[in-house]
């Protein structure tokens, strides 16, 4: 089998499973060997029931103390109460009638599942049941758990990924032998079927550095390459400081701190230096950022060019765009948004105002950089959310004019070190200070027992107008062992607990699955309080600004990284009103308490990326894989930071050889 075959190749893929991989980016073969676990299960040994203080995913080893009940109904519900010496624990499977079938009294089981409180007693919700030897063997080893979709289980893409690895050995990459040898890497195919079919942790964590090296060392090589290629570019477009720009800052209902104020001198020096300017522009969440991109924008389209800013998604897109357009019109600037959901005609007549220069600034997505967009006199290129674009799409939307002034913006807050080698080609600029009006929000990091309270608690919140969102790490439930809360389940039991307390509260759901007119539409219920509850993916972690949003309830807070949670804490605190953060721990583990109680005792995103540094380590590919602010399949820059560095080393000796 050849690494470039379509997965319908593979025995037992058809034309359905094909479509559905393909929602997962997997076409051929290579992309399927490539399609890499996102955790792993581990078997830990079996507790007491009598222990069990806390929800969780938990085995135990006893017997069936009597005979199964089956609940006759369109999903059967079959209940047994399972023992062991210290006491019971009752469980329960839900539309798995021939379960029943398969218990027997006096025979020994280890039993493993999900443990949820009910009143004061605990149950264990759908666990598979094992004999004791079994167990035991299984928890000598690691259990891959892959990113699925409607028509795919883990069982076929194990089984598909196993009968084509021996095609990993034609996959070329670009890390030079001497690199392998000199930081002792796994060969290719070694680390594939290693990252996939784990021997241990340890062998899974050489596979990983193996994998992780090639994103990484591949990036390295791209940004070096750039670095080297750097220099004081002579800029086609002379540009002055303009009236205007001034008043357009002092026309703002606040007064600019001092930060803002130094970054947009920092800006503007470039831009009127006769040089290329190439900045990147470092803010936390809600340092006002976007009114030092109004301010070089302005500057552009009042020297006679054009300014362009674009955004990762199109609910930021439109949210820059309905700022900026009542903001530049009172000064004769025209703008314009572009983005995929205009209609043909829409889209035909943006593209002509653009190409005539009847507009001056454009606001859109990824339509920016699209083959049929013509700039008249494109002077100044602004990418938002830096991270969400890679290097090429950054350098796609400069090549749409003559060695454009470029802008870079991100909220992510990264180390410094950090930021000198992934952004080694551009100038930084830190907006270190908030505005001093800004309530600092509470944070709170609870175990599962409290997530009622918090349910009365939004309640309470949207009573007094305000609206909360719930962020949930999945869309919709797995078949996996260890399911994770998703959108899909979460918000139809968060409208059955509203509505059996008899209150009015609407409940909406958002993930990055949905087209754009529907992601639209409910971002707009919520901006104006059709919707009070929003339960959602991390779509929402990027620029979102809902003034009325007072609460952001994060579920598995556990299995995302600390600058990623301080992104979405980010969404709310955003009005005058005094807003709140709820991080539940499902894991009821105390080292993940402890990692998490750093957001308690702190709001700077700064401080908090450099604890997110020293803190993540290898344990954390047994959880849900850390979302990192660069792209990777793989690869965190965070819990990378030493792959990182050997990267970087490595594409600086070898790149080009």
């Amino acid at each position: 089998m050849n690494i470039e075959d379509s997965v319908k190749s593979i025995k037992g893929i058809g034309e359905k499973t094909a479509k559905a991989l393909e929602k997962l980016d997997v076409y051929t073969v290579g992309d399927l060997l490539c399609h890499y676990p996102s955790r792993y299960i581990q078997f830990d040994a079996p507790v007491f029931a009598g222990t069990i203080k806390a929800e969780g995913i938990y085995a135990v080893e006893g017997m069936f103390a009597e005979m199964p009940v089956t609940k006759a109904s369109a999903k059967p519900i079959v209940t047994c109460r399972f023992a062991d010496p210290t006491g019971n624990i009752e469980t329960i499977w839900f539309n798995q009638p021939y379960i029943a079938k398969l218990i027997h009294r006096g025979t020994h089981y280890v039993l493993r599942g999900k443990v949820v409180k009910k009143g004061s007693r605990y149950s264990m919700q759908q666990p598979v049941i094992y004999y004791p030897q079994d167990y035991r063997r299984l928890m000598d080893t690691l259990q891959p758990v892959y990113p699925l979709t409607a028509g795919l289980n883990g069982k076929l893409v194990s089984k598909s990924v196993k009968s084509v690895l021996p095609a990993a050995v034609q996959k070329k990459t670009n890390l030079p032998a001497a690199v392998k040898k000199k930081y002792g890497l796994l060969s290719f195919h070694a680390a594939i079927e290693e990252i996939h079919f784990p021997k241990s942790l340890d062998t899974m964590l050489e596979a990983r550095k193996r994998l992780v090296f090639d994103e990484l060392y591949d990036f390295a090589a791209e940004v070096t390459k750039r670095r080297r290629e750097r220099v004081l570019l002579q800029s086609p477009y002379r540009l002055e400081r303009v009236k205007e720009c001034d008043e357009l800052i002092a026309s703002l209902p606040y007064k600019p701190t001092g930060a803002q104020a130094r970054v947009i001198n920092e800006v503007l020096d470039d831009m009127c230096s006769g040089h290329v300017m190439n900045r990147m522009i470092q803010g936390d969440v809600g340092s006002g950022k976007t009114t030092i991109a109004a301010a070089a924008l302005i500057t552009a389209a009042k020297n006679g060019c054009q300014g362009c800013l674009m955004a990762p998604t199109e609910i930021l897109a439109r949210q820059h765009f309905e700022k900026l357009y009542p903001m530049f019109a009172r000064f004769g600037v025209r703008t314009e948004l572009l983005t995929g959901s205009l209609t043909a005609a829409q889209k035909r007549a943006a593209l002509e105002k653009i190409r005539d220069h009847e507009v001056d600034v454009i606001v859109g997505t990824h339509a920016l950089i699209e083959k049929k967009v013509e700039y008249h006199d494109l002077a100044l290129v602004i990418t938002d959310e830096q991270h969400r674009f890679g290097v090429r799409q950054r350098d796609t939307l400069s090549g749409k004019s003559r060695d454009p002034h470029v802008l870079v913006m991100s909220a992510t807050p990264i180390p410094r070190t950090l930021s000198l080698m992934l952004y080694g080609d551009l100038d930084l600029s830190v907006i270190d200070e908030l505005p001093g009006s800004r309530l600092p929000i509470k944070n709170c990091v609870v175990g599962t027992e409290y997530r009622e309270t918090a349910f009365k608690f939004i309640a309470k919140q949207v009573a007094l107008g305000f609206g909360a969102y719930v962020i949930c790490p999945e869309i919709t439930s797995s078949d996996e062992e260890d399911p994770l809360e998703n959108v899909s389940d979460y918000a139809k039991k968060l409208r059955e607990y509203y509505a059996a307390a008899g209150l009015d509260i609407k409940v909406g759901e958002l993930h990055g699955k949905m087209k754009n007119d529907e992601k639209n539409s409910i971002m707009d219920a919520f901006y104006e309080g059709e919707i009070n509850v929003l339960v959602s993916t991390t779509v929402v972690e990027v620029g979102v600004d809902v003034p009325t949003a007072t609460v952001m309830m994060v579920e598995c807070a556990e299995r995302f990284g600390l600058a990623q949670l301080h992104q979405l804490r980010g969404r709310v605190g955003r009005g005058s009103a005094q807003s709140y953060c709820i991080f539940i721990n499902t894991s009821g583990k105390e080292e993940a308490s402890e990692r998490l109680d750093i957001l308690q005792k702190s709001n700077n995103g700064f401080e908090i990326a450099e604890e997110d540094l020293k803190l993540r380590g290898p344990g954390d590919m047994l959880g849900l894989r850390q979302s990192g602010e660069m792209q990777f399949k793989l690869a965190d820059i965070y819990r990378d930071y030493d792959i990182l560095k050997d990267a970087f080393a490595a594409a600086a000796e070898f790149a080009g050889q």
